[in-house]
């Protein structure tokens, strides 16, 4: 089995049930989940070794998080333990021309207060074959920023492939600390995952007539970033998921990758969605999966746009589809028929 390694924050999700709002709900749904264990998961679910470093505190809480990723098969060796909370995040799913809302509680995780001291990263990397990280992890704190640059550190020190989603949070920090922190961090990057918001406010490459409100997608525009990033940063792959977001119930999903040489846009499909949170992370989930296990890039992307397609389908953080059905859409099954 391939091993990987992801590192990040997860957390504890809560969620009204159904589509009811905040000020309406008298009780909460319980799942776990965030960036990089999302990732973690989907790895486990198409058969890789992956492992998720973090820092959980040493408590019911903590083990239920621990517990949650045991559950699917993620390896959890190298989470350490200590700190005060876990981070939480509340969810209110949108329907229809009412879009979701997510209320943060995370500062002060234990995550965010971690160096790279509670960590062995030549063990960790030992034998890795891949390394993904998110934008979110750096943001989370200057002590979360500094331990993200070690472990890049020591992935390349190991020969590891890189990978990062860029994953713009303004709620975590401003444009200008993001482009600071995350344009140092690239040149331990070989693909690099992020939409046109991220592109802008996280490296500062504006993309021309792209709006996902209009429901309409200029390609154009995201070439011209494509490669103004893969020339600053000599990025392997430089990839993005489209999203149209006609309503939040429905959405136009596809992907752009970029090598240096040839722009590839991926299968469009048309979304019903039922859980949007991880979309993002299941698509990078599939990306890895596909780079290390397909005969080429554009394959890989076929499998990373499939397999997100079908995690909005799912509630959830986490990605619970096999290697099999995402194939199966990906070769171009989506009636969604009952399976006897």
């Amino acid at each position: 089995m391939k091993k990987v390694v992801t590192m990040g924050e997860i957390m504890l999700r809560l969620s009204t049930p159904g589509y009811s709002r905040f000020t309406q709900t008298d009780s909460f749904d319980v799942v776990y989940g965030g960036g990089e264990a999302n990732v973690a998961v989907s790895l486990a679910n198409y058969g890789f070794e992956p492992y998720f470093v973090s820092k959980l505190p040493k408590n019911p809480i903590g083990d239920a998080a621990v517990n949650s990723l045991r559950r699917f098969g993620v390896n959890t060796d190298y989470i350490t333990r200590g700190g005060d909370r876990v981070g939480i995040y509340f969810l209110e799913t949108g329907a229809s021309m009412r879009p979701s809302k997510v209320v943060y509680d995370r500062a002060g995780s234990a995550i965010a207060e971690a160096t790279a001291e509670d960590f062995d990263f030549d063990t960790i990397f030992e034998g890795a074959e891949w390394f993904h990280f998110s934008g979110i992890t750096p943001a989370l704190s200057k002590e979360a920023a500094d331990l993200t640059e070690k472990a890049l550190i020591a992935a390349k020190k190991h020969g590891v492939t890189v990978s990062v989603d860029l994953n713009y949070r303004k709620k975590l920090w401003t444009e200008a600390e993001a482009k600071a922190c995350m344009t140092k961090l690239m040149q331990y990057v070989d693909v690099c995952i992020g939409n046109e918001e991220d592109a802008e406010k996280v490296l500062g490459f504006k993309p021309g007539q792209t709006d996902v409100t209009t429901g309409e997608l200029e390609l154009d525009g995201y070439k011209s970033i494509f490669k103004q990033m893969k020339e600053a940063f000599d990025f392997k792959y430089v990839v993005s998921t489209l999203r149209e977001s006609h309503s939040a119930s429905d959405n136009g999903w596809s992907a752009l990758i970029y090598d240096g040489n040839e722009y590839y846009h991926s299968k469009h499909y048309d979304v019903r969605i039922v859980d949007r949170v991880g979309g993002g992370d299941s698509f990078a989930g599939g990306l890895i999966y596909g780079i290390l296990e397909k005969d080429n890039f554009k394959d890989a992307l076929e499998f990373a746009v499939a397999a997100s397609a079908l995690k909005h389908t799912i509630p959830g953080d986490y990605n619970m589809v096999s290697v099999e059905e995402v194939e199966a859409l990906a070769g171009g099954d989506a009636s969604g028929r009952v399976q006897r």
